[in-house]
This record gives structure tokens, C-alpha cells and sequence, in this order.
């Protein structure tokens, strides 16, 4: 599909009407869409990179292989804010990743029951126990201030990042 514009002094404007006008021509050509998902894949390579098992699988094995990790009702039908939900998981993630700098060794579970939300997380042992203890306790009060419902996280730590297989 081709739409004629005319090029003047103050910008270019759409003329259906008339190609009478003294102003230089040029059209918007649109093609088809290339059918070809690639977000979300890691790429093969020669078999030296560690991924995990939410890395290994691809998106569309999700609910075969691998869990969502986002649980919550939000999504069934006829239910409301499901917007909102997605805005405060990706505020989620940003705070816990921001909070625990270079100590999550995977990606969270975020699990919505009720009036409470638990925060699951794979930490690596990079800080002493009671630094873990005051970021826990910190975290798990200001979310639940700013959420105005209990927030709980449920950390189990690791000495290095879990390897599922080599790609």
C-alpha cells in the first residue's frame, strides 16, 4: 500500500485529491509480516554456554516444561486490572534486582494468594548472613507498606548459579 505525500516548507502533508502541486512526491510502501519468533531463545552454540532450566526451554513450553513465573488469577477470564498485575511484577523484579545487586542467581516466582504476595528467589552467597537478614526484612517492609497487603520472601541461597545444561 503506497500513500502520496508532498514535501513542502513546513512538512509533509497527505494529498489525496490532486497531483497538480508544484512539491516533490514520494510513497510509504508496507510489507508483509515475517512470521519468525525469536524472543526469549538463547541461541545454540558449540556447547560451552551454562544455561538454566527456565533459559533452556523455549516460551512456548511454558505451562509443559517449565511453570509460569508470575501465579496469580489475573489472567482468567473476564477478571479485571490484569495491567496492573503486569506493571507491579515488573516493579517487583526491578526492586528485588536492585535490592540483592548481583546476588539472584535465577529468575523470581512471584506467587499472589489472597491478600498476600511471596517473592521466591535463588540467591547466590555473595553477602554475609546478616546482610541477607536486614535486605529480607527491609524488603518484606517496604513492599508491604507500598502494597498495603503482606509480602513474604522465600530465599534459598546458592554457592554458584545452577547450571541445567550446556548449549
Amino acid at each position: 500500500m503506497a500513500a502520496p505525500m508532498c514535501r513542502r516548507g513546513l512538512g509533509p502533508r497527505v494529498l489525496s485529491w490532486s497531483r497538480q502541486l508544484p512539491c516533490t512526491w514520494s510513497a510509504l510502501h508496507t510489507s508483509a509480516v515475517r512470521a519468525k519468533n525469536r524472543a526469549a531463545r538463547v541461541r545454540v552454540g558449540k556447547g560451552d554456554k551454562p544455561v538454566t532450566y527456565e533459559e533452556a526451554h523455549a516460551p512456548h513450553h511454558i505451562a509443559h516444561r517449565k511453570g509460569w513465573l508470575s501465579l496469580h488469577t489475573g489472567n482468567l477470564d473476564g477478571e479485571d486490572h490484569a495491567a496492573e498485575r503486569t506493571v507491579e511484577d515488573v516493579f517487583l523484579r526491578k526492586f528485588m534486582l536492585g535490592t540483592f545487586p548481583g546476588c539472584l542467581a535465577d529468575q523470581l516466582v512471584l506467587k499472589r494468594r489472597a491478600n498476600q504476595i511471596d517473592i521466591c528467589a535463588l540467591v547466590l552467597r555473595l553477602l554475609p548472613a546478616h546482610k541477607f537478614y536486614f535486605l529480607v526484612g527491609y524488603s518484606e517492609t517496604l513492599l508491604s507498606h507500598f502494597y498495603k497487603c503482606r509480602v513474604r520472601l522465600h530465599l534459598q541461597t546458592v554457592p554458584s548459579k545452577v547450571v541445567y545444561k550446556y548449549i
